[in-house]
């Protein structure tokens, strides 16, 4: 199977412009579209407009986090099929937990 990276674009969502930088030129650099929200309003916003290919999600955000834009992404209908990656600096046990209840509710 042969994989045209050029065809598809991904939409990295978060609000630390050193993260956004070093992602987006490292993906870049093997092709891939790119596309960038600096919260998750942005993402919901840019998401009206184009669906992605692949989302990647910074958990913690101002404004509303990863697993509200993850909930909010997943209820519509355009981006519930998208496949979302988290993003996040968090080890801690209670945070796996975190992240096991909202993707088994979205």
């Amino acid at each position: 199977m042969d994989l045209n990276i050029r065809e598809y674009t991904i939409l990295i969502v978060d609000d630390n412009p050193t993260n956004l930088a070093v992602l987006s030129e490292y993906l870049k650099g093997y092709g891939f579209g790119i596309a960038i929200a600096k919260s998750g309003e942005s993402a919901l916003k840019r998401t009206q407009y184009f669906q992605p290919d692949l989302i990647l999600l910074d958990i913690l955000m101002s404004g509303i986090d990863g697993f509200e834009t993850c909930r909010l992404l997943k209820a519509k209908e355009k981006t519930r099929d998208v496949p979302i990656i988290f993003m996040t600096a968090l080890t801690g046990p209670e945070d796996k937990v975190t992240f096991t209840v909202p993707l088994a509710l979205a």
